[in-house]
């Protein structure tokens, strides 16, 4: 029996898709209303929910990605040498070997030591120490996970955001959140199951699927930040009754899969076939969820909608928990310009602001609600930042007030909710924050325990390309155990 499952979790039928549609004579629309085959219709449905391969601690993804990438030693790193050491020089053997070779920014742009530019206290029953610049995220300390010695491979943004998101930094290769889609399907069928909200640099490649089938593809939302706007363009022609629209989307698709059975295998037409189907059953539901200006204004304002600073963030954070309620599996929101070179007394305070309270409104009412148990919440950057002050073109020069360079060497996320131990940190850097040396978590490491939480293992969740087995963590990766409830 063919299969592009080879981790064997799910067997597809002897007959393609298409072959199912011929020999039955049935469009697409009366497949949808015929209950007698609605068993080998979610058997040809590459969307359906899969089973996972153990029972899992989360359902769905919520992803906070903080591109540009945010200053541990500012934010849940607490260095209090660096305070005791400030302006003074750090010893050569701190400094990793790959900058004082020369493979990073250059080193003659970097300085002394420079202190948190925010305050730390420890919060919660936990005692975890974060910055002031957090306070309101502070507040849920009991329920975070952070994880202080991250690693990955690039010093570059787009190499380092490419592998966060794909394992790779590289090569193109499938997104995390189109490898969840392929291994676990969605539960929404009148919902996309990956949904990107204010897309990151280099969406395509970074929420894309590459060698999985474009069915999995994210659906980014564009302007998700404004009150009114659509939040999918295109999504139906208002003029139309849904009547006119089915039978429009009915003749399309019989063309289509008319063109399919003469073409032969051809993976991007029947993902475009599929790709129909979705977003006309998206315009029933799809408008409703993303109606925000329906929550209440006490739920508004929890997430600091109406607020300056906030109500941007705070929009595309309610979406995401309305996303998660209408059991979208995976969810990203981006929040942009953390890549804090120069003036980062000033910039991170002003860039935390903007994220603190609606991250800490989600979390409450995820809580609230019930669904951060099974709902994995992740914040996390690229990479991180250096201990040491930067200044871009030379510190001898006047200018702009120093900032600090990229970090990969050792860097810190947290996560929330969805099987994580509440109230814990696992890892550490050295006493300046520049390397991990205790609790090291690369980025496999990161994603295979990502998966397990979700149920499935990143050994067995495979496809086959190019004559061999593909898989998110490529070759590599270990679950973090330690960090798991």
């Amino acid at each position: 029996m063919n299969t592009n499952f080879p981790c064997g979790r799910m067997s597809r039928p002897a007959s393609s898709r298409r072959d199912f549609l011929r020999t039955t004579s049935l469009g697409f629309g009366s497949l949808a209303l015929t209950s007698m085959l609605a068993e080998q219709a979610i058997a040809a449905n590459p969307l359906a929910p899969k089973e996972p391969h153990f029972p899992a601690k989360a359902k769905r993804v919520i992803m906070l990605f903080m591109e540009g990438g945010p200053s541990q030693m500012d934010t849940i790193d607490y260095k209090p040498e660096l305070i005791a050491r400030h302006d003074q020089a750090i010893p050569p053997s701190a400094t990793p070997l790959a900058i004082r070779q020369g493979k990073g920014e250059k080193l003659e742009n970097f300085g002394s030591l420079y202190r948190p530019v925010s305050e730390f206290k420890q919060r919660g029953e936990s005692g975890l120490w974060m910055s002031d610049a957090l306070e309101n995220i502070a507040q849920h300390a009991d329920d975070l996970c952070i994880l202080n010695g991250m690693v990955c491979d690039s010093t570059e943004h787009g190499t380092a955001t490419q592998q966060f998101h794909t394992g790779m930094p590289v090569l193109p290769r499938p997104s995390m959140g189109a490898w969840l889609m392929y291994g676990l399907g969605t539960e929404n069928q009148n919902m996309p199951g990956f949904v990107v909200i204010s897309p990151p640099a280099g969406s395509n490649m970074n929420c894309g699927t590459d060698f999985l089938p474009g069915i999995y593809q994210s659906t980014i939302l564009r302007d998700a930040e404004k009150a009114g706007s659509d939040k999918i363009r295109y999504l139906m022609d208002k003029r139309l009754p849904r009547s006119m629209r089915r039978s429009q989307l009915d003749f399309l698709q019989d063309l289509n899969t008319d063109h399919a059975m003469r073409s032969g295998n051809e993976p991007n037409l029947e993902s475009m076939i599929e790709a129909n189907e979705l977003a006309f059953r998206m315009q029933a539901e799809a408008p409703e969820v993303f109606d925000i200006e329906s929550e209440t204004a006490e739920t508004q304002a929890m997430y600091g909608i109406g607020e300056k600073a906030t109500d941007s963030f705070g929009r595309q954070c309610l979406l995401a928990r309305r996303l998660a309620e209408a059991d979208v599996r995976f969810i990203q929101v981006t929040s942009k310009q953390w890549d804090h070179h120069d003036t980062i007394g000033k910039l991170l305070p002003e860039s935390c602001q903007k994220v603190d309270k609606p991250i800490a409104g989600l979390l409450a009412d995820l809580k609230a609600r019930g669904l951060l148990e099974d709902t994995l919440v992740i914040w996390s950057g690229e990479f991180g930042r250096t201990p040491v002050y930067q200044k871009v073109g030379g510190i001898s020069k006047k200018g702009k007030p120093p900032g600090r360079g990229h970090n990969p060497f050792g860097w810190s996320l947290f996560m929330a909710g969805g099987g994580v131990k509440p109230g814990f940190k696992y890892g550490a850097t050295d006493e300046f924050g520049y390397s991990a040396i205790e609790g090291r978590v690369h980025i496999h490491d990161f994603h295979a325990t990502v998966l397990h939480l979700l149920g499935l293992d990143h050994e067995r969740l495979t496809y086959m390309h190019a004559g061999r087995p593909y898989r998110l963590t490529d070759v590599y990766g270990n679950v973090v155990k330690e960090i798991v409830a």
